[in-house]
């Protein structure tokens, strides 16, 4: 598979390395000492492409992969205000398109975790929910896209959580994230269900980058040769078949 790598930096190199791994050939990377080679024409080499950039650039990137007309595999965080523009595209486009916030297959179990136990916690009101997250310093939004995916399974499920907030909080239908940014933290995820007598807690926390990246590399298999627009839990249902 020829993967084109929009995004150069920790994250692209350790999904580099995992892709050449596998056998897989890199025919583009684009960082940001070599924007101008990002051209239509040098994103058609690939069979996909793997976008890890940021809020501000992914959206560009990703529909300059659909005009291209190669599938695209993003896990850019921070630009899902645009989300229905970006999906409207992609299928005016007939593209494809798939995206999450993480890409770790860890952290993908632990969303089937956490909306489970959000789900039997619903009707105990006395215990009071809330998140923490950290991530390096490096990371440029806040809360992670992972924290507020896991915050809206949450509200999902506990009707009286209307919407997060990213500080502390003492409003009944808020749901406090605590963000911290600290070196070196590759990322960490708790959920707190508080009560007087007792807490409940269910924690992710990754070691490393290599699960995201291998992730990816698993994500853009699963895209090749598809349309449509899928998230990880397509692959996951794939594997249960």
């Amino acid at each position: 598979m020829k993967i084109a790598l929009i995004g150069y930096g920790k994250m692209g190199q350790a999904i580099e390395q995992i892709a050449l791994n596998k056998g897989h050939e890199i025919v583009l990377r684009i960082g940001i000492e070599n924007v101008e080679d990002f051209t239509i024409e040098a994103v058609q080499n690939a069979d996909v492409a793997i976008e890890f950039t940021g809020p501000h650039s992914a959206v560009d990137n990703i529909k300059k992969c659909l005009d291209a007309g190669v599938p695209v595999v993003s896990g850019s965080t921070g630009w899902l205000a645009q989300w229905q523009e970006v999906t409207a595209y992609c299928q005016a486009c007939n593209g494809t398109l798939l995206y999450a916030s993480n890409f770790s297959i860890g952290v993908n179990l632990f969303f089937k975790l956490n909306s489970y136990l959000a789900s039997i916690m619903r009707q105990y009101e006395e215990y009071e929910v809330s998140m923490e997250e950290i991530h390096h310093t490096q990371k440029k939004d806040a809360p992670s896209g992972t924290a507020i995916t896991l915050a809206e399974q949450i509200m999902g499920q506990i009707p009286r959580k209307t919407g997060w907030v990213n500080h502390a909080t003492t409003a009944a239908n808020e749901l406090a994230i605590i963000s911290e940014r600290v070196d070196p933290a590759p990322g960490t995820h708790k959920i707190k269900y508080a009560s007087a007598i007792d807490d409940i807690e269910i924690i992710h926390t990754a070691h490393s980058r290599q699960g995201f990246a291998a992730g990816a590399v698993l994500a853009a298999a699963f895209v090749h040769g598809k349309k449509g627009i899928f998230s990880f839990d397509d692959i996951l249902k794939a594997s249960e078949v």
